[in-house]
C-alpha cells in the first residue's frame, strides 16, 4: 500500500481502512487557516480533533502536506508514536518527529510563495509503534506504517499569504 496521496482520493488509496474524522477548531474543511498558525504569524500547529479511533489503536502518525507546491508535494510536518487521543493541542511539540521539507523536526506552517495552497492534515491509527530515527523523512515514514494503518483521515485548509 503507498501512502503518496497527493492527488489521489484517500478513499481509492484505503478502501479496506476505517475512516477518521478530523477537524479543527480553528478552521472548517476546505477553509482558510487563520495566519498564526503559518509563518505570517506564531508559525505554531492548529488544534486537530480526532473522531473514531479504533479501540484498537496503539499509537497515531501525522503527515502534514502542501500538494501544489511547485515541484513536488511540500512536507511540513512529521510525526508518530502519538498517543492515543481525541485531540491534538496548538502548539505542541511531539517526542517522534521527523525531518520536514524545511529541514526541521518540527511543525512547519503554510508558507506559500505564490497564490492559494492546500494543507492536507493526515491522521493515521496504527496497530503499533514505530521505531524510527529523528532524521525520518516522509518516504521511510510511510514505509514503516505499511501494514500497520488501522484508520485514516485527513483535513485540508487552504492558505495565501499576506
Amino acid at each position: 500500500m503507498k501512502f503518496t496521496t497527493a492527488d489521489i482520493s484517500a478513499r481509492q488509496t484505503f478502501r479496506n481502512i476505517a475512516a477518521l474524522h478530523i477537524s479543527s477548531t480553528e478552521f472548517e474543511t476546505n477553509g482558510f487557516i487563520p495566519p498564526r498558525f503559518t509563518c505570517d504569524g506564531a508559525n505554531v500547529n492548529p488544534p486537530i480533533d480526532i473522531y473514531d479511533i479504533p479501540p484498537t489503536a496503539k499509537s497515531l502518525a501525522l503527515i502534514m502536506d502542501d500538494p501544489d507546491a511547485p515541484i513536488r508535494a511540500w512536507v511540513h510536518w512529521l510525526a508518530w508514536n502519538i498517543p492515543v487521543s481525541s485531540h491534538i493541542k496548538e502548539d505542541i511539540l511531539f517526542k517522534e518527529q521527523g525531518i520536514n521539507d524545511f529541514r526541521e523536526n518540527k511543525y512547519g506552517g503554510p508558507c506559500p510563495p505564490y497564490g492559494i495552497h492546500r494543507y492536507y492534515f493526515k491522521v493515521y491509527a496504527l496497530d503499533a509503534p514505530l521505531t524510527l530515527s529523528p532524521d525520518t523523512n516522509r518516504n521511510t515514514l510511510e514505509k514503516a506504517m505499511e501494514g500497520h494503518v488501522l484508520a485514516y483521515g485527513e483535513l485540508v485548509g487552504r492558505y495565501k499569504r499576506r
